[in-house]
């Protein structure tokens, strides 16, 4: 019976001397999975970032030099609030004509 009892006793430490090592090595992969998935964290919202200059259709959004967003190749949309563009002087196509009076 005492040969039992120290063959289960050992058989004990054992099991607690490797449970000890298993919880130390779940420490470092936990502390190693953290400052990974901090890393990651960072590097989404660097790409986040990036993904906000990107329109939808994967071009690169651009101000020019109206300070309008442009986009590759797309025509940029007027600045409904900004003042008419001038056309070409002497051109008053878009003025209303007055009438002429007739004498009678």
């Amino acid at each position: 019976m005492d040969r039992l009892n120290a063959k289960l006793y050992l058989q004990n430490c054992y099991i607690m001397k490797e449970n000890e090592r298993l919880r130390k090595k779940a420490l470092l992969l936990n502390q190693e999975n953290q400052a990974l998935l901090s890393e990651l964290k960072q590097r989404l919202a660097k790409t986040a970032a990036a993904a906000a200059k990107v329109n939808i259709n994967g071009n690169m959004a651009k101000v020019n030099s109206n300070g309008n967003m442009t986009t590759g190749g797309r025509v940029p949309l007027p600045d409904l609030n900004s003042a008419p563009p001038v056309h070409g002087v002497g051109h008053d196509k878009g003025a209303p004509k007055t009438k002429k009076s007739i004498k009678n």
